[in-house]
């Protein structure tokens, strides 16, 4: 599976972005998605989680509320709506996919490249 995210970009803190993953190379159902991100000086981080047939989603504590993670299985897309974005949330963000269920980076077998997401004050 190779993904492709894209979306990402500079918004002023308060704004919203949507970022959006795209997949090919094999089917995309049957495949938990997921958004990590990577903020500067710190580890890989988990983001939102959505399984395969969309109903069941997964959030990281600190962002439940402002993120939201949804898919669209017809076009091999999984997005991430950000809303609200603090400076805290500049990161390069990933997309994974994988075939089961968490929120570990160590579940998921598939990632993109990556794409940065600059918040400013």
């Amino acid at each position: 599976v190779q993904l492709q995210a894209s979306g990402g970009g500079l918004v002023q803190a308060g704004g919203s972005l949507r970022l959006s993953c795209t997949a090919s190379g094999r089917t995309f159902n049957g495949l938990t998605m997921g958004w990590f991100r990577q903020r500067p000086g710190k580890e890989r981080e988990f983001v939102a989680a959505i399984a395969w047939t969309g109903r069941a989603k997964h959030y990281a504590d600190s962002l439940r509320g402002r993120f939201i993670i949804s898919r669209d299985n017809a076009k091999n897309t999984v997005y991430l709506q950000m809303n609200n974005l603090e400076p805290e949330d500049t990161a390069v963000y990933y997309c994974a996919a994988g075939q089961s269920w968490g929120s570990s980076s160590s579940e998921y077998e598939y990632w993109g490249q990556g794409t940065l997401v600059t918040v400013s004050s």
